[in-house]
């Protein structure tokens, strides 16, 4: 078996140092690997004047989905009967792969037929960084199946000379075909999928001109998208004309400059029609006498792509979107930069320092605030940043009853780390619940307008608070469960709220339940699916459900803390369905629970036996084939994914397993060739028994099982050093040939360094971010360093408005100071990253596979 090898062989679980005293030269950057990592986050807003149905129903039930070039990497929920459906869901993935497009299709729901795809937005790559951090209307285009092309040919075209048997001279033009010519380790590079599946491509080549057509056609390729055509075609060019010395066989200009190759690329219907799926045009004259023309071909839609002949107006689409392309050196360049950064905290004032004067300059603070958060928390040192960020926000705050209800550098700094280091908090306290919630059919409508027919307002009433009971208690018990660094950050809250409003008996309450109750256990609740609580997004009556236990939860949250006599709702039936609440128990009760996950002595069990839960999702397995009469096909399983063990089961929710893996055998985790199979977003599980082979539904699915299952075997003894990329079967490793199946691998496994399974932080590649957002906001930069010198030489601001009026300077001699630092550490850290630009914009040749051409040659 493949898992069987050496001790010897096995990859060190010893990191390398993440950071150097030293700053390396910028030539020593040739030598070592540079990461290009893409990311994509941003929100999906809303619709609005969507094509209503003909009929008397004219309401759509309408979803969204993203695409990567035609594949679909994200879902929304279904916002049932509205020409104008508000999705308002935000997102954030890692890009595994090359684009061309990033499209947004709005899909109306079809129960019994396929969903109608109502329009889309699609956005080249090179120009999403024209809206990149603004929310922008998009007008829907129609979806077009002439436009819906990807993947790209190797192309070889070649001019003969022929002589006939009576001596006449005549060109032939030689065409060669190779799409995807070698296997390609990304398998998104390939022709898209039909219908989840490969597709079963051919090609027609074709010699165009005023007056021909001439068309051959490739032989059909089997459930690939790599297809291997390697074909010859042979075109006669010229007219036969008589040989001269003179003339040295020169193509007739008059027809060299009409004639071109057309490639078309189409899927293999059988009993149905076939589907185009892209197409190319070289002309003719690229081409001289005995000379050969190489290159690599972006697929195109036809001439008629995009163009519709509908002039109906099908609504628009608002969204949000932040596309990043980060080049990550090694980790010696950063070294100054991280340094400078985590002295943050230690800065007096905190306006003063490098994290905070970011948050200042960013267009948007989000922007700054997760790879801030991030880096701070993987060095230990979020909880003093984020007190001293909290304790500036606390001298603007005037009313206890407004505590940290902003949007604030120290609310946005809390939010994102209570949504990092909470994962598993949240998991082992909401999803028991959460789980009987959506998986019942009790309705909770306790809206005299909303109620159905038949519907009994007073059952539904019992229903709700019998989820909201069950709910409230699990949560006031749940302190043990919470992380260390939430109760260290509410601590400190909690300290500086009273300091802050000696005479207020509750706000050191509701300082700390207007993160934990208000922006955590609340959007949890109203968005399970986003926090990985459901594998899907629920229907319309559960959301109700949800919403309606969420604002409930709220409230008695901070009506508990302050000791509030009345509810803040503004609906009548919310208000008398609170009254049930409105008893001493439920505020001692909270009370009880924020004082416990904000004291110094309470923290998370580090001794607990429960296993920490990190990912789970549906995906296909390969038969093991561990009987002989055993089908080795494939076969839809539930993963789920512990820090002790890897399960699979025949559906969600099923308590008995059907296989399991400990995660301390897990020997490599890799990506599987697609040629094994003839399947794309294939990996593969190595361990002490057969390898596991997993096709997961999508590319980012795929990079993030990849991703969590490597992290949390990343430490396991005996991991391997090789692996082999493709399978063993028929008595050889498809790969290498080798006919031993215990033969060690062909291939290294992928590097990485060890990390935290709960939290999975790139400290390279978040200084990476923080590099990239100083550099888009040098000119915010300057000017805040303008100001400094402005109130440094006038002793006080300047009481004209300008540009920078807006700056929090309170020591405009440190900032100053600070700024100089920053601006010198990214000069020295601009040189490194010019030179990989020019080195991978030299070496990237125009007609390469890396980077092919697009459109017509010339």
């Amino acid at each position: 078996m493949a898992a069987a090898a050496p001790a010897a062989a096995a990859a060190s679980s010893e990191a390398p140092a993440a950071s150097a005293t030293a700053e390396p030269e910028a030539g020593d950057q040739d030598s070592r690997e540079v990461r290009v990592l893409q990311s994509l986050r941003g929100k999906i807003c809303e619709a609005k004047n969507l094509l209503p149905y003909l009929g008397p129903h004219k309401m759509r039930d309408c979803f969204c989905t993203i695409n990567l070039d035609q594949e679909e990497v994200y879902r929304t929920q279904v916002v049932e009967k509205s020409l104008s459906p508000f999705f308002s869901e935000e997102f954030y993935f890692e890009i595994p792969r090359t684009f061309q497009y990033l499209s947004f299709y709005v899909y109306d729901k079809n129960v019994l037929q396929r969903d109608l795809r109502i329009g889309k937005v699609a956005i080249k790559k090179e120009d999403l960084c024209n809206h990149s951090g603004k929310e922008t209307w998009f007008s829907l285009q129609p979806v077009d199946s002439n436009s819906e092309v990807q993947g790209k040919v190797h192309l070889e075209l070649k001019l003969n000379e022929l002589i006939t048997e009576n001596g006449t001279v005549c060109q032939q033009l030689v065409v060669q075909l190779e799409e995807q010519c070698y296997a390609s380790i990304k398998a998104c590079h390939g022709l898209p999928l039909i219908n989840g599946q490969s597709c079963d491509p051919y090609a027609t080549v074709s010699l165009v001109g005023p007056s021909r057509n001439d068309q051959k056609k490739t032989k059909v390729k089997k459930k690939t998208s790599n297809p291997q055509f390697n074909e010859i075609f042979y075109f006669e060019v010229t007219r036969s004309s008589s040989y001269t010395r003179k003339s040295q066989f020169q193509v007739e200009e008059e027809d060299i400059e009409k004639l071109e190759i057309r490639i078309d690329l189409w899927n293999n219907g059988n009993l149905v029609q076939d589907v185009f799926l892209g197409e190319i045009k070289v002309p003719v004259n690229v081409l001289r006498t005995d000379s050969s023309h190489q290159a690599w071909y972006l697929l195109q839609p036809r001439d008629n792509g995009n163009k519709s002949s509908k002039t109906d107006d099908l609504g628009s689409l608002r969204l949000n979107i932040c596309y990043t392309e980060d080049y990550v050196l090694p980790s010696e360049y950063y070294g100054p930069l991280k340094t400078l950064l985590l002295k943050s905290p230690d800065v007096q004032p905190i306006s003063a320092s490098a994290a905070y004067i970011l948050s200042e300059i960013c267009r948007d603070k989000n922007d700054a605030v997760l790879p801030l958060v991030r880096l701070l928390l993987h060095h230990d040192k979020l909880v003093p940043f984020a007190t001293a960020v909290a304790e500036l926000d606390l001298k603007d705050t005037q009313d206890a009853n407004t505590i940290f209800r902003g949007n604030s550098l120290a609310t946005r700094c809390l939010d994102e780390m209570m949504k990092i280091v909470g994962g598993h908090y949240l998991k082992v306290t909401l999803k028991p619940i959460l789980d009987e919630i959506c998986d019942s059919s009790k309705s909770c409508e306790i809206d005299p307008i909303k109620l159905k027919e038949g519907d009994n307002v007073e059952n539904n009433k019992e229903n709700l608070r019998y989820y909201v009971d069950k709910l409230f208690n699990t949560i006031v018990k749940s302190s043990m469960s919470c992380p260390t660094v939430m109760c260290d950050i509410f601590y400190s809250l909690r300290q500086m709220a009273t300091q802050r409003f000696p005479n207020d008996p509750h706000v050191q309450y509701s300082a700390v339940s207007s993160f934990v109750f208000l922006r955590f256990f609340a959007v949890a609740v109203v968005s399970p699916h986003t926090f990985h609580l459901r594998p899907h997004h629920p229907d319309a009556q559960t959301i109700r459900t949800l919403t309606l236990i969420s604002k409930t939860i709220q409230t008695l949250g901070s009506w508990g803390s302050l000791s509030k006599s009345k509810s803040s709702f503004k609906e009548t039936f919310m208000c008398e369905f609170f009254k049930m609440f409105q008893e001493e128990g439920y505020i001692i009760a909270v009370k009880k629970f924020l004082d416990e996950i904000s004291s110094t002595e309470t923290k998370e069990s580090s001794g607990t036996s429960e296993p920490v839960h990190l990912k789970e999702g549906e995906m296909y397995k390969r038969a093991q084939g561990r009987t002989r009469i055993g089908k080795k096909n494939f076969k839809k399983r539930w993963f789920c994914l512990t820090s002790r063990e890897l399960t699979y089961h025949k559906q969600p929710g099923s308590k008995d397993a059907i296989y399991t893996i400990p995660v301390k055998n897990i020997l490599a985790v890799e990506k599987l060739e697609e040629s094994s199979f003839n399947k794309k977003n294939m990996f593969q599980v190595i361990h002490t028994e057969k390898p596991l082979y997993v096709q997961a539904n999508n590319c980012v699915e795929a990079n993030e099982w990849i991703d969590v299952l490597c992290r949390v075997s990343r430490c396991n003894q005996n991991r391997l050093s090789f692996y082999h990329p493709s399978v063993y079967l028929n008595g050889n490793w498809l790969c290498c040939q080798e006919t031993g199946e215990n033969t060690l691998g062909c291939k290294p496994c992928t590097a990485g360094v060890p990390a935290d399974i709960q939290i999975d932080i790139d400290e390279d590649r978040e200084t990476e971010r923080i590099y990239s957002l100083f550099t888009l906001s040098l000119l915010k930069l300057q000017k805040m360093e303008e100001a400094c010198g402005t109130i440094a030489v006038y002793q006080g601001p300047q009481k004209e408005p300008d540009d920078y009026s807006n700056f929090v300077i309170e020591d405009s001699v440190t900032t100053f100071k600070t700024i100089q630092q920053i601006k010198s550490i990214i000069e020295k850290l601009d040189e490194p990253h010019e030179k990989y630009r020019k080195k991978r914009s030299s070496s990237a040749k125009y007609g390469s596979k890396e980077n092919p051409i697009v459109g017509k040659a010339s």
